[in-house]
């Protein structure tokens, strides 16, 4: 009220009182549906980021793997399509000295399909260590049984 005794507009007609009791709980002491559904919402929440970041965790891990093997392939490859031609070509006139000139450059073919061939072998032994995320995929079966047990009850 103002001096000349007539109400203001500003003043709230009612005011919000402070819960004694926590409105997430009913008179029985237990939490009620909506209480209990939001808390299983965020802990499936959390749960399926947790999953998440292990599975990247996990990825990052054979990536690097991927990536090492792989580059044990461009060296193969690399050997195979462009020879070091100076290289060879050396080599095959060298030993041309001392053996007919196409049997030296058969022998120079011969020594670098070798050389191709044990770069692609390294390139496939470290390609073939390579795994899928196997804590992620057993975590996500262990966390569906649970699922289905709590389904079932």
């Amino acid at each position: 009220m103002s001096l000349d005794n007539k109400p203001t507009s500003d003043t709230p007609k009612t005011l919000s009182a402070i819960p004694l009791t926590d409105p997430s709980v009913t008179s029985a002491g237990e939490p009620t549906i909506g209480a209990l559904v939001r808390d299983a919402t965020a802990q499936v929440s959390s749960l399926v980021r947790a999953e998440v970041e292990l599975a990247k965790a996990e990825t990052v891990a054979e990536v690097k793997k991927a990536a090492t093997g792989s580059a044990f392939f461009v060296v193969a490859g690399v050997v195979l399509l462009y020879s070091s031609f100076f290289f060879f070509f050396f080599l095959g006139e060298l030993l041309s000295v001392w053996l007919p000139r196409w049997a030296s450059f058969l022998i120079v073919f011969v020594l670098m399909v070798l050389v191709a061939a044990v770069a692609g072998l390294l390139g496939f032994l470290k390609v073939r260590k390579i795994r899928g995320p196997r804590k992620t995929i057993a975590s996500v079966k262990e966390v569906q049984t649970v699922l289905q047990g709590a389904k079932r009850s």
